[in-house]
């Protein structure tokens, strides 16, 4: 079933089924089956979970075990997982209410509008550059908009165009791989406590740098002399008669600066970082709240945080609801673990493991890979590590070991190597028409170099 439902995801287009309802469906049935036709499984593969279930609940001690397994997956199992999928959720909602409040304030027009070179060449990598940096602290999904929404004002030759924003999606994934908020992925390896953030920007930083500028040496190329014609101005829209510049640019310092101290949050409070995004997101709901108290227009003219939380992608969220569901299923019946027992017997190498995941992530969406990876191994307390079998191997699976940043690192970036295997890819497709094969005949070669690059460059650097 799980299997199926991973199909209907990654063949999202063609069956013209949104994915987050092939992802709700398939978490919903996987539990019904664990819970009506396998619920033994629960005493064998969560056995001192269960036999603790039993002692904080004498009541259920008369019942035949299959009630009790069935009590057990019901009044425990299945919320706890809940919590823990909650956790991720809730600062996904918070980050994408920040960024979209930033965003229908036209806060970002405070940096695009700094871009002002003609040279294609030099145009190119300036717009590669704040593409890889912006999206380490914004997601790559919205970064990516951003950017190609800037290009389509400055570049009026379509075919040029599609370079331009081929070159947006490489760096977007690239840059998003090497910040704890920067991707989806990233962001759930690091609220699960996988890796923490200044070892995690350091291993991942430069290969994620060379991952980009590898592509980008070969996508310059393509491109010679100046850019003609007057840049189109952005269209004025309402919002930009009401929010004066300097307004504009509060909003973008407060939510950037907001979003960078999060890491920082956690380190010192301790606290998931959901409470410290939604934190943020209460800052800025407040002094939006004062700021149009000061602007005498019509209600309907105000972009309130109550208003633009409308406007996030609700859709994402639940298709990242339905894939942790299902992923969960998968983890709690041992089906995971005994996927992880099968690569460790016939592959044992973290580096093939990674690289085989992120090959995996151009085709299929890297969320439930990076999802099924964490269900397949456990996160290893180094005080354990010299009474488990093979320690030498295990020592990868600790906080911040290889495996978790190579994870990061191999997830985020191998989607760049076709058009449909990142969300930045997709939508860029969609609002430039790009086909697949014109990336798949220029792009996806020199993306796979850029990716097995930095890859090289992180195992070295372990390595040595």
């Amino acid at each position: 079933m799980f299997v199926i439902g991973y199909l209907c995801i990654a063949m999202e287009h063609k069956f013209q089924v949104n994915k987050a309802a092939a992802a709700l469906l398939t978490g919903g049935i996987l539990w019904v089956i664990y819970v009506m036709f396998m619920p033994l499984s629960a005493s064998t593969v969560n056995h001192e979970a269960f036999a603790e279930f039993l002692n904080n609940n004498p009541s259920l001690q008369a019942l035949p075990l299959i009630e009790q397994c069935r009590h057990y997956i019901t009044e425990l199992q299945i919320i706890e997982n809940l919590g823990e999928i909650a956790s991720t959720l809730f600062f996904l909602i918070g980050a994408m209410t920040i960024v979209e409040l930033i965003d229908v304030h036209d806060g970002f027009s405070v940096i695009t509008e700094k871009i002002t070179s003609r040279d294609k060449r030099k145009l190119l990598f300036l717009i590669t550059l704040i593409t890889f940096f912006m999206s380490s602290v914004l997601d790559n999904l919205t970064t990516a908009i951003v950017m190609v929404t800037l290009i389509r004002k400055i570049v009026p030759n379509y075919k040029e165009r599609w370079i331009f924003a081929s070159m947006i999606i490489i760096s977007a994934n690239s840059g998003g791989a090497w910040s704890p908020i920067g991707d989806v992925t990233t962001i759930m390896l690091w609220i699960k406590g996988k890796i923490t953030t200044i070892p995690l920007m350091s291993s991942l930083f430069f290969p994620s740098l060379v991952s980009t500028i590898v592509p980008l040496l070969f996508a310059r190329r393509m491109l010679k002399g100046e850019l003609r014609g007057e840049v189109k101005k952005l269209s004025v829209e309402t919002r930009e008669e009401v929010i004066q510049k300097n307004q504009k640019k509060a909003l973008l310092i407060l939510g950037v600066v907001g979003l960078l101290s999060i890491p920082v949050f956690k380190h010192i409070t301790g606290l998931p970082p959901f409470v410290g995004v939604l934190s943020v997101l209460g800052v800025l709901w407040v002094y939006t709240e004062f700021m149009y108290k000061n602007i005498q227009v019509g209600e309907h003219l105000k972009f309130r945080v109550a208003r633009v939380i409308s406007r996030i992608d609700t859709a994402t969220i639940l298709f990242f609801l339905g894939i942790l569901l299902a992923v969960m299923a998968l983890q709690a019946t041992g089906i995971l673990k005994m996927a992880g027992v099968y690569l460790n017997e016939n592959v044992h190498n973290v580096y093939a493991i990674n690289i085989i995941i992120g090959t995996f992530s151009a085709i299929v969406d890297n969320v439930p890979l990076v999802a099924v990876a964490m269900g397949m191994y456990p996160l290893v307390d180094p005080a354990t590590l010299a009474t488990v079998a093979d320690p030498a191997f295990m020592q990868y699976f600790v906080q911040d070991g290889v495996f978790w940043e190579f994870l990061a690192y191999c997830a985020g970036v191998g989607g760049s190597m076709l058009i449909i295997g990142s969300a930045a890819g997709v939508v860029v497709m969609g609002i430039e028409k790009i086909t697949f094969t014109w990336y798949l005949k220029r792009f996806s070669f020199i993306a796979m170099l850029g990716y097995l690059s930095g890859a090289a460059v992180y195992i070295i650097s372990q390595l040595l």
